[in-house]
């Protein structure tokens, strides 16, 4: 059961919230300093505030809140008069999620909530480098089309050779690699395959993409064009020309590394043949060996065709 946490003196606009949202468990404060130690001790899945408290203004409560790093994460949204408005908020440094003005239609509250729950829910799960969906994402987009029974390609692709890059040249030039394969991964697959697709980082060098099984191939041979024609700029002159670096192995010995490459395992959902997200996982795992052997980029498709 969610928890929802309102901060107002009005007892009609508990009832409303109440009304619009039973299934959670509520949580009330008429006071807003006596609400804060309560809130940091037990922080809720959505704040709401009203802005007309009797100790302190509702958004000076949310800013308080806010300002503890590990609490920003929770969504807030402050109930404003239609006086409040527009001169008094400056709505470009507001530290609340959304706001509803009063007198507050259900409907449109009710919208509101549910919207800004989402909204955050993505914020959180994104990849804070890329700003990709993330794992729960992937995972909760993946199981969607198995328990629709779509017909789907999807591909687990990863780099090779890039903790030795970034052990070599440091972290902030491997986000810069990072962020070059997310780049070249959603430009391929938005020219490809459009609004039919999904692209996900799962950490580190490992990201996802689903599109349509006709198209997933062609979509693959582009993206390793792409990635095998930049990723050698991000090499120092002289690695790049004699095609490999120095760097120290798993067990600390110093070792070379050629040229970052592409591994891509793609793993198909015919006619229903997924029932759950962890058989596509553990299909690709086996793929990406093979693709792995190879010591340039390359793809591995479940039905054994091969680059």
């Amino acid at each position: 059961m969610k928890h929802f946490f309102l901060i107002s003196s009005n007892p009609e606009l508990f009832k409303l919230f109440k009304d619009i949202y039973p299934q959670a468990q509520w949580s009330v404060s008429e006071r807003g300093a006596g609400a804060i130690e309560y809130l940091f001790n037990d922080p809720p899945e959505l704040l709401i505030v009203d802005n007309d408290l009797d100790d302190l203004k509702g958004l000076e409560l949310i800013r308080l809140f806010k300002s503890e790093n590990v609490y920003r994460q929770v969504p807030a949204i402050i109930c404003l008069n239609q006086d409040d408005l527009p001169h008094d908020i400056d709505f470009a440094h507001l530290e609340a999620d959304d706001f509803l003005l009063k007198p507050i239609e259900k409907n449109i509250a009710l919208a509101r909530l549910n919207l800004t729950m989402a909204r955050a829910a993505r914020a959180l799960d994104a990849n804070p480098l890329t700003k990709l969906p993330g794992n729960t994402s992937i995972i909760h987009k993946i199981q969607n089309l198995i328990d629709r029974k779509e017909n789907f390609a999807l591909a687990y692709a990863d780099l090779d050779h890039f903790k030795s890059f970034n052990d070599k040249y440091g972290f902030s030039r491997g986000d810069e690699v990072l962020m070059m394969t997310a780049r070249v991964i959603v430009n391929t697959i938005r020219a490809f395959a459009g609004m039919n697709s999904f692209v996900g980082h799962i950490g580190g060098d490992d990201f996802v993409f689903i599109v349509p099984p006709e198209k997933v191939e062609n979509v693959c041979k582009v993206i390793i064009q792409n990635f095998d024609s930049i990723v050698p700029n991000f090499y120092d002159p002289e690695d790049r020309e004699q095609g490999f670096i120095r760097s120290t192995d798993r067990q600390g010995k110093i070792q070379t590394f050629p040229i970052m490459a592409l591994s891509i395992a793609v793993v198909f959902n015919h006619n229903a043949k997924l029932s759950h997200y962890g058989e596509a996982a553990q299909i690709a795992m086996n793929l990406k060996k093979l693709a792995k052997k190879n010591p340039r980029s390359c793809y591995v498709m479940d039905q054994r065709k091969s680059l």
